[in-house]
């Protein structure tokens, strides 16, 4: 809450109940004094109204300083809901890079596990130490290759995720729903993603055509 919101004053003590002064009798008086006390009459009752009319002011200027007390207090909660709701995408975005980390690490372990399989296989083919070593190799670049396709689907689904998330924040930002003030940086965990496909890729052409860095 800010510091110079408009606090109203005290609240108006209520005006004591007075009577209204009654009407004098002038029956049996004279025309000129009867003129006289009818005129003192309605000087009172002027006077009674005045405090009447004086109370109803204040009460009136200490309901507008709780109004407007109020409304700073509302345009307070929406600034708050606005960064609130902006902060809710950034926690989305990271979100979205602990989902694509997972897939991450799954898809090194496929990998590395299938290449290390196909390897040590080959090399003990390679040795003669085994005859045959077509099935392990097989199960390897299989692991390999499903590495390889979870990392891809995962990289669509995070690049979808994101323009959709990116698109959403522009919409609400137009609608003055969010400052979207707060950038968005590239995500360190999609070029991890990227990378690590590009290696995914080179190994299983290695396995299967015997060409490559590894």
């Amino acid at each position: 809450m800010r510091d110079d919101l408009k606090k109203p004053g005290p609240k108006p003590v209520m005006a004591p109940e007075a009577p209204i002064p009654p009407r004098p009798d002038v029956t049996n008086v004279p025309s000129d004094l009867a003129s006289v006390e009818l005129s003192e009459h309605r000087t009172n009752l002027s006077t009674h109204r005045t405090h009447l009319s004086e109370h109803r002011t204040d009460l009136s200027d200490y309901r507008t300083d709780l109004s407007i007390q109020r409304t700073d207090m509302s345009q307070d909660r929406t600034e708050l809901s606005m960064r609130r709701t902006g902060m809710s995408f950034q926690r989305t975005r990271l979100s979205a890079d602990r989902t694509l980390m997972s897939v991450i690490r799954t898809s090194l372990s496929l990998i590395s596990f299938g290449f290390t399989i196909f390897q040590v296989f080959q090399k003990l083919h390679e040795s003669n130490v085994i005859t045959n070593a077509a099935a392990p190799r097989n199960f390897g670049v299989v692991l390999v290759g499903l590495g390889i396709l979870m990392l891809v689907i995962g990289i669509i689904y995070h690049l979808q995720f994101m323009v959709g998330l990116r698109e959403e924040r522009h919409a609400m930002a137009e609608e003055g729903l969010v400052h979207a003030e707060s950038r968005f940086p590239p995500s360190f965990t999609l070029v991890t993603a990227v990378v690590l496909l590009f290696i995914g890729v080179a190994s299983i052409v290695s396995m299967l055509f015997n060409v490559g860095p590894f």
